[in-house]
């Protein structure tokens, strides 16, 4: 994990060795939140308590600006809604495939971890991010 400095031009750069991969749900589904509170408007004040309807909408900006799978040389962090779960690659056995796209890893003791927000089209993004402690198996 070596990093470089150097200055240039009176500024100072880092450029670091270790590269990292964040895997996370696009910001433009936060369009489709702030489109679903305009139109729950009229039904928001449509009677008393209606106005809980933009919890919904709140709900799910939230979950799109929190969860995501970070892979780096270290591990995986996988950040769900509430919590968030930091593995060593030393803990993870290998990765299990779905047919609808989604990965999980399966770790050491047997249990699954899902990597949210990780498809099988990314497999050779998450592989070179890990540093060679995943291989896509062509190497």
């Amino acid at each position: 994990m070596g990093s470089r400095w150097w200055a240039r031009q009176g500024q100072t750069v880092e450029v670091s060795d270790e590269v990292r991969a964040v895997f996370r749900i696009s910001p433009l589904a936060i369009l489709g939140a702030v489109l679903l509170a305009v139109c729950a408007t009229p039904v928001a004040f449509g009677a008393p308590y209606f106005w809980l309807v933009y919890l919904l909408p709140i709900g799910v900006v939230v979950w799109v600006l929190r969860v995501r799978t970070v892979v780096d040389h270290d591990g995986l962090t996988v950040r769900r809604l509430v919590g968030s779960r930091r593995v060593p690659w030393s803990e993870i056995r290998s990765l299990h495939l779905h047919d609808k796209g989604g990965v999980r890893a399966v770790l050491t003791d047997g249990a699954e971890l899902p990597l949210r927000c990780v498809r099988v089209r990314d497999l050779p993004q998450l592989a070179a991010a890990s540093g060679g402690h995943l291989s896509m198996g062509d190497e």
